[in-house]
């Protein structure tokens, strides 16, 4: 793989960031974009567990996906502040994904304002993400392609960022928002995935209050260096195409998933990863 460092700016106006950014679809790292939000000061772990400490929350670790799991069901659940003490005394592979804010936490929106980045963002959709030491996702992309803007609080989080034109050599498991479960992005072995090598994508490392945009429909790998979380807000996808193929992944693909999972059980999610290894293998004797 070929990464290149994601740009980064300090602040950034609207305009610029509509016309080096946004038309361009290219990701950016604000480092500054925060500091006059109460949670730029207030969010951390011990925060996080003195205001939700008694909600139950749902966690999900880096477990081989399996036929019976539901689309986005937890592998386990806990209080907010049990796990925050696990994150705090030893390395896990559970995270918490998705949770939505204005649902779970609505008190937590009085810390925080909907930036003006000169898109219109969805503010029925805060959501936030906590992972331990070496946690990590999947390498995927957000089943509505959407433009995202990923905030951080406490910690180092690794981000790996590649646009949809890479798709081909990334081992895309058909009929899913997913790459082959088995690859580490982190550490690719390239004997067991050649084709890797020609794939050209993003990287940086987010810190507390960096804030990082991520073009339509961009492939993203996120690993927990340290104890962290994030925050995301989102925008709607403005590309045409980008549209069709989100109302196709929420309107078809997904119930096809679905219903395919519960006609040939475990045997469809190992045809799914073959495939991937058989048709992007066979680029690898092709130059880009």
């Amino acid at each position: 793989m070929k990464l290149a460092e994601i740009p980064r700016v300090e602040t950034i106006t609207k305009e610029d960031f509509i016309t080096y950014y946004f038309r361009p679809q290219k990701p950016v790292v604000i480092q500054r974009g925060i500091e006059d939000w109460p949670a730029f000061r207030k969010w951390n772990l011990d925060y996080m567990k003195e205001v939700v400490g008694d909600r139950e929350v749902p966690l999900y670790d880096d477990r081989p996906v399996h036929h019976k799991d539901g689309f986005n069901q937890p592998h386990a659940k806990m209080k907010m502040s049990e796990y925050i003490e696990l994150l705090q005394t030893k390395p896990t592979k559970y995270r918490i994904f998705l949770w939505n804010i204005l649902k779970e936490v609505p008190e937590l929106q009085n810390d925080f304002s909907y930036p003006d980045f000169g898109i219109k963002l969805m503010k029925g959709l805060p959501m936030l993400f906590f992972g331990g030491k070496d946690s990590h996702t999947f390498m995927h992309y957000d089943i509505d392609l959407g433009n995202i803007f990923h905030f951080h609080f406490q910690g180092e989080k690794e981000c790996i960022l590649f646009p949809q034109s890479e798709t081909k050599y990334l081992y895309k498991v058909p009929h899913s928002l997913i790459t082959h479960e088995r690859i580490d992005f982190s550490n690719p072995d390239y004997e067991n995935w050649p084709v890797l090598k020609q794939a050209n994508g993003y990287k940086t490392v987010l810190r507390h209050g960096e804030v990082l945009y991520m073009p339509e429909g961009y492939w993203h790998y996120m690993k927990y260096n340290t104890p962290g979380f994030s925050m995301s807000l989102r925008a709607i996808a403005r590309n045409p195409k980008n549209l069709a193929k989100a109302l196709y992944n929420v309107l078809v693909m997904r119930h096809f998933d679905v219903l395919m999972r519960k006609f040939k059980g475990q045997k469809w999610i190992d045809q799914k990863n073959e495939r991937a290894i058989y048709r992007t293998n066979k680029l690898k004797n092709i130059s880009t």
